[in-house]
């Protein structure tokens, strides 16, 4: 099944003899001519002025798209805040990762490096002595 134009799916051929009789009274036989050249100097005139503007649309659409390109700017954001991140964190690990002598708190000591206080300190278990005994006799 042909789809006809919609002016033409409501118009049979008899009609269409009609209408270009009236159209040859009314102008003249030397008139259509020029008539229809001028028609579809017209036509052809739309046609392209509708073609210019939509190559303008898309011409201006890309233009945006290279312009606002969203994904680029967010891969660039993220760039920009990730960086400065994964160096402090890098920073971090190697800071926990490398021991350094005051890496336990002060009075708590590991279990396997604990010294009993009689070895540590061999002095506390020996008696003080009064350096003027001596002196507080006479």
């Amino acid at each position: 099944m042909t789809v006809l134009p919609l002016f033409l799916s409501d118009v049979g051929g008899s009609e269409i003899v009609l209408i270009l009789l009236v159209i040859l009274m009314f102008f003249g036989s030397k008139s259509i001519p020029g008539i229809a050249r001028t028609m579809g100097k017209t036509m052809h005139q739309i046609r392209q002025a509708s073609q210019d503007v939509q190559n303008e649309i898309k011409k201006s659409t890309g233009d945006i798209k290279t312009d606002f390109d969203l994904q680029k700017m967010v891969r660039e954001t993220t760039d920009i805040i990730e960086k400065p991140l994964i160096e402090e964190s890098m920073k971090m690990d190697q800071i926990i990762q490398t021991p350094t002598q005051f890496s336990k708190p002060f009075g708590m000591a590991h279990h396997s490096s604990a010294v009993p206080a009689s070895d540590a300190s061999p002095a506390l278990d020996q008696p003080i002595e009064e350096p003027n005994k001596d002196l507080a006799q006479e």
